[in-house]
């Protein structure tokens, strides 16, 4: 009885590996056969840039391999909705790059200026366009500046803006300015310095949009300047107005007019 178990255990155990062995194979020659969780360790190959047509589970096969992405063109930019006053502001940078910055920040490709600063330093006549009225508006963007610098610039300007941070201190950099030390800047100048790059900072495009980098702009002028920002009204409220101007020709009529009378 033993053996007569025995052997049909074995002749049992023998079937049902073939039978597995024997359906694991197909005769598609692209088929590994009888897979366990195929999902786990063989991913689809999907290639980049190509639109394989698939419709509801139909693969148009003419379209398999047609790479139907392109590149966008030159000055191309995203859709930022139909607000005038913000797409105006993520338009193109039209500041040309520093004609060295393909050696110095590897902006290799950008258009150059013809002669060295030129571009910086017409920069000092653009305004940033991200207008603050009221003290309420001042501080959202603060919030939002604070956040950017906090992950873009902090590990090497500093908490507080004093050029000592993370990456100064331990060694790895040197020579990054104190903020308070650059108040002869225009608005237009630090953005054009975060856009392209100057010094030993990197070139910041590729990382922050222009509403990004403006916003920046009215951060730092938080260390450049003690008050910056500081007088403006809460919302609803009317600015506070400025002094009276004093016309100086009428002061300087009333002097000769008082000459003449003595």
């Amino acid at each position: 009885m033993k053996r007569t178990f025995k052997a049909i255990s074995t002749y049992s155990i023998a079937a049902i590996t073939g039978m597995v062995v024997l359906a694991s194979c197909v005769t598609d020659p692209d088929s590994p056969g009888l897979e366990y969780m195929p999902d786990m360790y063989r991913s689809p190959a999907v290639e980049p840039y190509v639109d394989y047509g698939r419709v509801q589970g139909a693969e148009d096969m003419e379209k398999k391999m047609v790479q139907s992405a392109m590149t966008p063109p030159a000055g191309a930019i995203p859709y930022y909705g139909t607000e005038a006053a913000h797409v105006e502001v993520m338009l193109p940078y039209h500041r040309l790059a520093p004609a060295t910055g393909d050696v110095t920040h590897g902006l290799y490709g950008w258009e150059k200026e013809d002669s060295l600063g030129s571009e910086y330093n017409a920069a000092v006549a653009d305004k940033n366009p991200l207008t603050l009225a009221s003290k309420e508006e001042a501080d959202a963007m603060f919030k939002a500046g604070k956040h950017l610098y906090e992950t873009k610039c902090m590990h090497c300007h500093g908490e507080k803006g004093d050029g000592n941070g993370p990456m100064v201190t331990s060694g790895a950099y040197a020579g990054v300015p104190d903020y308070k030390t650059k108040t002869d800047l225009a608005d237009g100048q630090v953005f054009y310095s975060i856009y392209y790059g100057k010094g030993a900072m990197g070139a910041h495009a590729s990382l922050l949009n222009n509403e990004q980098i403006w916003t920046l702009v009215h951060y730092v002028n938080k260390f450049r300047f003690d008050d910056y920002m500081k007088n403006l009204p809460a919302a609803g409220e009317a600015p506070v107005a400025a002094p009276a101007a004093v016309d100086s020709t009428v002061v300087v009529e009333d002097v000769h007019a008082e000459e003449a009378h003595h």
